[in-house]
């Protein structure tokens, strides 16, 4: 079985420059412009994705709502915010799941490090191994 990080992000030159970075790093990772493409994609494998970068403005939900149901369906995935909105702010509900504002990154990013180290750190805490 293999294990994956998820990104999920419809600005297709955001996804795929996040996607090659973390490659790069040793982690397998699935990429998809909607939360809909994402979540066929983990009823149909039999991958395990333990950590999901989410993007806030999608074009079938927003990304509050697609954490929650991401979260119902695989309580053990860990979340990262990946936003272009300054003024971003988490629910309360999502909180209560175990973000913090640490686990926010706004777009655009001029250095991918800190986002790929915090994917890094919640991998290996998931026993995700390259």
């Amino acid at each position: 079985m293999t294990s994956w990080v998820l990104i999920v992000d419809d600005e297709e030159m955001i996804r795929e420059n996040l996607k090659a970075y973390l490659e790069d790093e040793g982690l397998g990772v699935a990429a998809f412009e909607s939360a809909t493409h994402a979540l066929g994609w983990l009823r149909d494998d039999s991958a395990t994705c333990r950590v999901c970068i989410m993007d806030m403005r999608l074009p079938d939900m927003d990304g509050n709502t697609a954490i929650r149901i991401f979260h119902q369906l695989y309580p053990e995935m860990e979340f990262l915010i990946h936003t272009g909105s300054s003024s971003y702010s988490l629910p309360e509900d999502l909180r209560a799941m175990g973000l913090d504002n640490d686990r926010i990154y706004h777009k655009p990013l001029g250095d991918m490090a800190p986002l790929a180290a915090a994917v890094r750190a919640l991998a290996i805490s998931r026993e995700i191994q390259p």
